[in-house]
């Protein structure tokens, strides 16, 4: 919104953080009410979606705030490496292949359903999937692409690769936001049904829930009541990782971009791209080490919780009224991303696949490492490592699968 009733970031972070105690609270709660409430509402989806209603209204904005900035690009890292630290890497190589066969669906069926997503609006509304020269709204298309297989860098890139206008690109914007956000909303709420989809995929989830079992299991025996020192001793090593991984990303990405421009397809020339990747790889190596036992003091615990604000700030970006300012053009992502869900639908059903490779294969696609660890994490905290893991491959293959699905809608173009 233009012009929120609250501007001061200082505010809204007590808004946000307002609202996610209300949630956990309420979730918490042996109420009856409360209690079958959030049977069928998964608490995630809460504290992504009531901060998205009070951006519509105009209560806060997602647009004039800095907080988004600040939960990805500090929290965010701080929570991957406060989650990962105590990861079983060996038994994320047990969960298999089915992860991996439920993301490449994901890309796939966005790179083929962009183009049959124009054919079937051009029968009915034409004129919506016209255009000329850099406005033709297959080359804004092809930015929306971009974002879905990869991320920022991705979509930056196919706007300069298909010279796609200002106009057209800022209305794709909008339809990226808004479309992948319903979406990771619907995903959201799946988590909380997550046995009852497994079952009607007849999908084997034992070598999900023996990890997450095993990290309970050693969660149990090294857990004791953190001091003060163990609650500084967390948060240090959280930021620290951060800052690490922000002084590599500060040198290797400017590097790359000066000696080596080409390797933008891949987004390694992406800051954001190295921050992630290195806060990962750092806290996946101090696994093996004893650094990994300050999950006992609470590390997970203080990791999910900047992961929910950063959940929090991500609805605070979503203004649900913003589809009724060009719904024809929102007809497109609409189809598109149910070509996406259908798609990853019917293989999981085929493979036997558990919902939460379909919820994170498809996020690691659309949301990328911002939100793919956010939904891999509203299964179990321990699983949020998987969900980056897949993001990155996103960057590497956006670019390029973006550059295929964009080429296919130029041809079925009007």
């Amino acid at each position: 919104m233009a012009n929120p009733i609250f501007k001061n970031d200082a505010i809204v972070l007590g808004i946000l953080m307002g609202i996610l105690s209300i949630v956990f609270i309420t979730n918490s709660s042996s109420h009856q009410f409360w209690k079958k409430f959030y049977k069928y509402v998964p608490a995630p989806l809460l504290c992504y979606f009531i901060p998205s209603i009070f951006n519509s209204l105009g209560i806060i904005s997602g647009e004039k705030s800095n907080l988004y900035f600040i939960a990805s690009r500090y929290l965010l890292p701080a929570s991957l490496a406060l989650l990962t630290i105590s990861v079983d890497i060996p038994g994320i190589k047990k969960l298999g292949p089915k992860a991996l066969i439920l993301f490449f669906t994901g890309t796939i069926s966005i790179i083929i359903g962009g183009p049959i997503a124009i054919l079937l609006v051009s029968i009915i509304l034409p004129d919506v999937v016209g255009g000329q020269g850099p406005e033709a709204v297959w080359r804004g298309l092809s930015t929306v692409a971009g974002s879905w297989i990869g991320g920022g860098a991705n979509q930056a890139a196919m706007k300069e690769i298909f010279g796609a206008g200002d106009n057209i690109f800022s209305a794709m914007i909008a339809v990226d936001v808004i479309i992948a956000n319903i979406w990771m909303a619907f995903l959201l709420y799946g988590s909380g049904f997550d046995k009852s989809i497994n079952e009607w995929f007849d999908a084997d989830s034992s070598a999900i829930n023996n990890l997450k079992r095993k990290i309970e299991s050693y969660k149990k025996e090294i857990t004791r009541i953190p001091e003060m020192s163990d609650t500084v001793k967390v948060l240090a090593v959280g930021f620290g990782i951060t800052a690490c991984a922000h002084f590599g990303a500060d040198i290797i990405a400017p590097f790359i971009k000066e000696k080596a421009p080409s390797l933008a397809r891949f987004s390694l020339t992406s800051g954001f791209f190295w921050l992630i990747v290195l806060s990962t790889v750092i806290s996946v190596s101090l696994s093996f080490t004893k650094a990994r036992n300050i999950e006992g003091v609470g590390a997970s615990r203080i990791g999910s919780v900047f992961i929910y604000f950063l959940v929090a700030t991500i609805g605070m970006k979503m203004n649900i009224l913003a589809i009724f300012d060009n719904p024809s053009i929102f007809l497109i992502g609409f189809i598109w991303m149910t070509i996406h869900a259908v798609l990853l639908i019917l293989v999981a059903k085929l493979i036997k696949a558990p919902f939460f490779f379909l919820a994170v294969g498809s996020q690691a696609n659309v949301g990328g490492a911002a939100s793919a660890p956010v939904v891999a994490s509203a299964f179990h905290p321990s699983l949020a490592p998987v969900g980056v893991l897949l993001a990155v491959m996103g960057y590497a293959i956006g670019t390029y699968g973006a550059w295929l699905c964009g080429i296919f809608m130029q041809m079925v173009s009007p």
